[in-house]
Formats: C-alpha cells, structure tokens, sequence
C-alpha cells in the first residue's frame, strides 16, 4: 500500500510533500513521488534538482517512511503520468498541491490539478499552500 504525491519543487509541492509525508506515517505505508517535466521536455523547472531529492529522501527516512521518487520523461503530462500511477495496485489515496488564486482563478482550476481530481483512479486529497 502507498500514498501518491505529484511532486513539484514549489512552495504548493512542499506543502503537498510534508501532508502526503504525515499521511504515510500515519497509515504506515510507503510514499510514492511522481516528479514530471512537462510534456516533452527533457530540461523543465518542474524536475526537482538533486538538491530537493535528497532533502525528499532525507525527509521521509527521519520520518521512518520508504519513499520511491519518480521523474518520468516520456513525453506525457504530468496529470497523466500521475492518473497512471494512481492506477496502480496497492496506491490508497493521491496528494497534489494547489496554489491560491485570485477571484476568476478560482473560477476555473488548474486543468492538471482539474484532470487529477477528476480522473485519478483514488481519492485525492488537495492541499493549499
């Protein structure tokens, strides 16, 4: 069994990260990170640097959580490489961060965060930075 995080290296990523951390510690399961570029680029801010990886692993060890860290770069978005991984077995609940949004933001969501919600084959938990 595992938590599912779609990961980016932002403030609304932490937030999402230090949830989804307290999540699986608390139903003692792993934690899974999905880390994806946009779709086709090798090189994107959204990759975490190393840097952040090891402040993630770090993070999850001190909180005795096993942690996978995935940075696909197959060419798909990032919402769907995150509803293709909340398909998998044993994946109980997804985690994404949202950023604040003025008034009309808040009319129309993120279209990855909407597809997420949307399509994620588990509950997903959205959490605000």
């Amino acid at each position: 069994m595992s938590v599912l995080l779609g990961y980016l290296p932002t403030p609304e990523g932490n937030a999402a990260f230090a949830y989804a951390l307290a999540e699986a510690a608390r139903r003692s399961t792993g934690l899974v990170i999905v880390n994806s570029a946009r779709a086709g680029a090798q090189v994107d801010a959204a990759l975490a640097s190393q840097a952040d990886l090891d402040r993630l692993r770090a993070d999850s060890a001190a909180a005795a959580v096993e942690v996978e860290i995935r940075q696909p770069v197959d060419g798909h978005s990032a919402a769907d490489d995150l509803i293709d991984a909340s398909s998998e077995p044993g994946v109980e609940v997804t985690v994404i961060g949202l950023r604040r949004r003025t008034a009309v933001g808040k009319f129309v969501l993120g279209s990855s965060a909407q597809r997420v919600l949307m399509e994620a084959h588990t509950p997903v938990l959205a959490v605000k930075a």
